[in-house]
């Protein structure tokens, strides 16, 4: 069974940075494309940011050129670099397969932007 494991997440003030991690066990990261969701309070879970087996990047417009998800398939580990974060950016952060069929869904990570 595949378990997803976020963490990183943290109050920041506007401008400000986070990486945030995912560690994935009970499959290989390599086999499949990941991607990085945020859940805004009261929304449904949008992705963000996108990462190929191939490492192929890609993201939605309100966090390009500032977030970077990159992925370690020896740690089994999927990253989000938050830079010049907003506080619309402001939420829970998740991990999961980047298309259908997804695993079950981890706890998150909360990030909230504020001064």
């Amino acid at each position: 069974q595949v378990q997803l494991v976020e963490s990183g997440g943290g109050l920041v003030q506007p401008g400000g940075s986070l990486r945030l991690s995912c560690t994935v066990s009970g499959c290989s990261l390599s086999f499949n494309a990941r991607a990085w969701y945020w859940q805004a309070p009261g929304k449904s879970r949008e992705k963000v940011a996108a990462i190929a087996r191939g490492g192929t990047t890609g993201y939605t417009d309100s966090v390009k050129g500032r977030f970077t998800i990159s992925r370690d398939n020896v740690k089994n580990t999927v990253y989000l670099q938050m830079d010049s974060l907003k506080p619309e950016d402001t939420g829970v952060y998740y991990c999961n397969s980047a298309v259908a069929p997804f695993a079950s869904w981890g706890q998150g990570t909360q990030v909230s932007v504020s001064s």
